[in-house]
């Protein structure tokens, strides 16, 4: 779903005048996930999402996408669905760059 909207979003840009022909990154921290979309032997295991790997590695093939793997621990968005212990916390809110406005100067 992910690479569709980014197909779309490219497509949306050109029209608006907006060219952009690098190839756009998709970070991921399931490497199950990376591993179908790169590799077409893993197609018989995924019996059920066929079509949605082959419209991944089409697009893998053709450059519009790089597949990059992030480690769960440096996965940012999990900042917002995810209890964490204060370090990890602290180590994720920094990346984001979110300042505490009530912190004293």
């Amino acid at each position: 779903m992910t690479t569709s909207k980014l197909i779309w979003l490219k497509a949306l840009l050109v029209s608006l005048g907006v060219f952009h022909d690098s190839a756009m990154h998709l970070y991921c921290d399931n490497q199950a996930a990376l591993h179908i979309a790169k590799n077409p032997l893993f197609h018989e295991r995924t019996k059920y999402i066929e079509l949605d790997c082959h419209f991944m590695r089409e697009k893998l093939e053709k450059g519009d996408i790089i597949f990059s793997c992030v480690p769960s621990t440096r996965q940012l968005t999990d900042i917002f669905i995810k209890a964490f212990g204060k370090k990890q916390f602290t180590f994720l809110w920094d990346k984001l760059g979110m300042i505490n406005p009530h912190a004293p100067p």
